[in-house]
C-alpha cells in the first residue's frame, strides 16, 4: 500500500527535494497534504503536479492566489490552526516536517499526540522542547526519524539500538567562511556568505551554517533525538562532507556513514523506513575522491558553537532563547540591519538577560513565551 504523506514546508528546500523523492516512487507515496508560507506560486505548482487533498498557507488571503487542479477539489487552510487540523487528519500516515524555525513545534506536538510517523528536517522543535517533544513520543510510542543529514547518520549507524554507545562525532564541512580570515567577515557580501560549498539550503539555515551556529543546533538536536550528553558529542569540521557523522563505542569500535552530499538520500531513507530503497543518487568513487580530513571547530572564530554549548550545559529554556534570538539576529542581518559579527553578540546578550526555567518544571507554554520574549529583545537590541 501507498504510504499517505503530509510534506509541510514543500516549498523550501527540503520539501522540493522530498518531492523530487516522490515523484521518482511514485508507486510508494501519496501526496495528501502539502504546506507553504507565502510562496503561492510554486505551491500552486506543486498542487497541479502532486494533487493533494488540502493545503496550508501562512495567511488567510493567501487560499485566494492558489490554484489548483480544474476539475479537482481541494481545501485551503492556513497559519498555526490550519497546520494542526492538517496533522490531525486520518488519511495521513506520515509527516515530513521541512518547516524552518520555531513555528516547527506546536504542530509537531499535536502530530506525535494524533500518533503520526515524524520525519523531522527541523532543528529548532527539538533544541527548544526537546525533553518535552521525546517524552512526548515515547509515551505515544511515535517513531521520529531525523532527516538532517547528520542525524540520519547517526540513526542509520545505530540502527535502533544504543547499547555501549560511548561518544557521537558530528560532522559539518565548516561553512562557506571556514578558510576566510576572521578580521574579514564584516566585509563579505550577504550573497558570499549565502554560498555554502556543498550544500543548497535556504536562507536562514545557509547563515547558521556561516555562523556554525547551525552545528551548535545540532549537538543539542542530538543530545535529545539520541538520549546523549552533550559533551560526549564531538563536533568535527570535515570539508568534503562525505563522512556524514560517526557513533563510537565502549570497545573504541567507530561505524560511519558515508555518502554523496544529497540530501534526496537522508530524505529518502526516512520515507521509506524502514526499508531502504534504491535509488540513482550519486556514488561515491573512493578512488578519485582526496584524502577524507578532519579538524577540530576554531570556537574563537566561531563564538555562535560555544554559545550553543552553554545553551546545551544549561538546559531548560535556555536553548529556546538561544533558538529565537540567532533566529531573530539572522532576519536583522539578511535584511541589512546587522553585521555578520554581531550575530553571536546579540545572542549572547539575549542569554545573559534570560532568566532560566529548569527542564522539569517547563512546559510548552513556556517555551513559547521565553521565544516571544527573545525574540522581542534581539528586536530592542539590533534597533540600538
Amino acid at each position: 500500500m501507498k504510504k499517505r504523506l503530509a510534506i509541510l514546508g514543500s516549498t523550501g528546500s527540503i520539501g522540493v527535494n522530498a518531492l523530487r523523492v516522490v515523484s521518482a516512487m511514485k508507486k510508494d507515496f501519496e501526496v495528501v497534504a502539502l504546506s507553504a508560507d507565502t510562496n503561492t506560486k510554486l505551491l500552486s505548482r506543486q498542487i497541479k503536479t502532486f494533487k493533494p487533498r488540502i493545503v496550508c498557507v501562512g495567511r488567510g488571503e493567501l487560499c485566494r492566489k492558489v490554484r489548483g487542479v480544474p476539475g479537482h477539489k481541494i481545501g485551503c487552510v492556513y497559519g498555526q490552526d490550519g497546520l494542526k487540523e492538517i496533522v490531525s487528519r486520518k488519511d495521513i500516515d506520515i509527516i515530513l516536517f521541512a518547516i524552518s524555525g520555531t513555528a516547527c513545534l506546536v504542530p509537531l506536538v499535536e502530530a506525535i499526540k494524533n500518533k503520526k510517523t515524524i520525519a523531522l528536517a527541523n532543528k529548532e522543535a527539538l533544541v527548544s522542547a526537546g525533553s518535552i517533544v521525546m517524552g512526548l513520543a515515547r509515551r505515544n510510542n511515535v517513531r521520529i526519524i531525523p532527516v538532517d543529514s547528520e542525524h540520519s547518520a547517526i540513526f542509520q549507524c545505530l540502527d535502533g539500538r544504543r547499547d555501549a554507545l560511548s561518544k557521537i562525532y558530528l560532522t559539518g564541512s565548516g561553512g562557506p567562511l571556514l578558510n576566510v580570515d576572521r578580521s574579514k567577515f564584516n566585509t563579505l557580501s550577504r550573497e558570499f556568505v549565502l554560498r555554502h560549498p556543498k550544500w543548497n539550503m535556504g536562507k536562514k539555515i545557509s547563515v547558521d551554517s556561516a555562523t556554525m551556529m547551525n552545528k551548535g543546533l545540532e549537538v543539542i538536536e542530538a543530545q535529545h533525538l539520541f538520549n546523549m550528553p552533550h559533551d560526549l558529542i564531538e563536533v568535527l569540521i570535515h570539508p568534503e562532507a562525505i563522512v556524514h557523522s560517526m557513533v563510537e563505542f565502549a570497545d573504541g569500535a567507530i561505524l560511519a556513514q558515508l555518502g554523496v552530499p544529497d540530501m534526496r538520500i537522508p530524505i529518502q531513507f526516512a520515507l521509506t523506513y524502514p526499508e531502504r530503497k534504491s535509488a540513482k543518487f550519486g556514488r561515491v568513487m573512493f578512488s578519485e575522491t582526496p584524502n577524507l580530513t578532519f579538524r577540530k571547530p576554531d570556537l574563537q572564530k566561531f563564538p555562535c558553537l560555544g554559545l550553543a554549548r552553554r545553551a546545551a550545559s544549561e538546559g531548560g529554556t535556555t536553548p529556546a532563547v538561544l533558538c529565537a534570538s540567532d533566529e531573530e539576529a539572522v532576519k536583522m542581518f539578511l535584511a541589512g540591519r546587522i553585521s555578520f559579527l554581531d550575530i553571536p553578540k546579540v545572542v549572547e546578550m539575549v542569554l545573559s538577560r534570560h532568566h532560566n526555567v529548569a527542564s522539569g518544571d517547563y512546559s510548552i507554554s513556556d517555551v513559547l513565551d521565553k521565544e516571544e520574549w527573545a525574540r522581542e529583545e534581539a528586536k530592542s537590541i539590533c534597533s540600538r
